[in-house]
Order: C-alpha cells, then structure tokens, then sequence
C-alpha cells in the first residue's frame, strides 16, 4: 500500500509539474486579455456586425452640449509592425474643439475580431493642443486590446487596452437584445456593453452598438447621423 501511495504520489507531483509547464494549471482570468493576434491575416479594412472599418464610414452623436464625430480616414499607420487603419474622434463641448484622438485598429481576416493598437490623443482649449494624456500605442510593453470581438456573447469580458498606468479600459458584454432610441432612428438587437478600468476603480459607463452601424448610444451621447462621407475630407 505504501508502495502504491508513493507510485501516485510521484504520478500527482509529475502532473502538477507539467501543469506548471505548460500553464494548464493556472486559473483563467476574470478579463480575457490573451486573443490570439498572431494567428490572425489582419486586415486594415472590413466590418463585422457592430463595428465598420471602411474608409468614410462616420458617426454623429450628440447630446449634453457636446458633439462627436467619429470617422474611418483613409489612412494607414503602422503600429509594432502591424499596419493598422486610423478613426479619427472629434469631439466638441459647446461648440468648442475639446478632444481629437486617433486610434489605430486592424480585424482579423478569420474572425471578424477588430483588435485596438493605440490611440494618439489632443485635448484643446481656445484652439491650442493642452495636453495628450491617455496616449499609447501597442508594444515597449504595452498590448492590443479588443474593441468588438466578430462573435460576442453575453458575459464577454476582455480588456480593450492593454497600457499599464496609461490606458486599461475593458468591457464586459451585458446583452444583445437591446432596444435604442435615437435621433437617427430606433435599432433593435443591439449590443449593451458596460466598460470600466482598473485605473479608475467604481467608475463605469454603458455604451450601445446597433447591428449594421455601430455606436449609437455613449451615456449621454445619442446618434443623430451615420453613413459615408468623402474620408480624405472626414470632419
């Protein structure tokens, strides 16, 4: 019996060891923060269900005195060696430029996930750049994020950057079944997504995504257009 004890003994501790190895044992993280990127053709055009990565693509939302464009340029920019699309953000506070950033994304060819490389930001006042706080891009430590996973499902939870003490925002994917009311039009089957970050702990915010177009909901932002514009022009 000893004999035999000992036998599985060693066999556990074997396993154990492998486990170790291999990363098998350890626990799976409440946030995904692993995707696979290096398995993906990425592409800087394409779409999937609640995201478009198409040239002239734009979204209008307003509301609480501010006002956001957000446009798909037609510009590339290379980030870590991948060669990523720019969106540019403008977004305005009483009719004053407040903020423009641009953020750089790629999909996967295979499965429509649209990965998050970076972001350039500006904040302004009276006309003049102020400061660029919440600025990254992937690499020197720093990792792409996952904006809009090609198949999301209730429950989802992943980080969407991936910037230690700079940007950690993540989202967890609340329900598919929304209904939106907007100046635009109300859109069915749309995607509520809850986001916070560990930098700001007790903060959060919802944001809502109609199939087909995108963000139509943003707190207290509500779309009012969307469609295609001129890119090169994209203001």
């Amino acid at each position: 019996m000893m004999k035999q004890a000992l036998r599985c003994g060693f066999a556990a501790t074997a396993i154990l060891a492998v486990s170790l190895a291999t990363g098998q044992g350890k626990a799976k993280p409440e946030w995904q923060e692993e995707f696979g990127i290096s398995s993906c053709t990425l592409q800087t055009t394409g779409r999937n269900e609640y995201f478009i990565l198409e040239p002239g693509h734009q979204l209008v939302l307003e509301g609480g005195g501010v006002k956001l464009h957000r446009t798909v340029l037609n510009e590339t920019h290379t980030v870590d060696g991948v060669l990523t699309r720019v969106v540019e953000e403008r977004e305005w506070k009483d009719g004053q430029l407040h903020e423009v950033a641009r953020n750089y994304f790629a999909i996967c060819d295979q499965t429509k996930d649209v990965f998050y490389f970076g972001e350039d930001v500006a904040f302004y006042e009276n006309g003049k750049v102020t400061k660029t706080d919440g600025s990254w891009q992937a690499g020197k430590g720093n990792r792409a994020g996952l904006m809009m996973p090609g198949s999301p499902k209730p429950k989802m939870k992943f980080y969407q950057e991936l910037a230690p003490g700079v940007a950690m925002d993540r989202a967890e994917i609340v329900s598919l079944t929304d209904t939106c009311k907007t100046p635009a039009g109300t859109f069915q089957r749309c995607m509520r997504v809850k986001e916070s970050s560990p930098l700001e702990p007790g903060a959060s915010e919802y944001k809502f995504h109609a199939p087909g177009i995108g963000l139509v909901r943003d707190d207290e932002l509500r779309l009012v257009k969307h469609g295609f514009i001129d890119a090169a022009k994209g203001k």
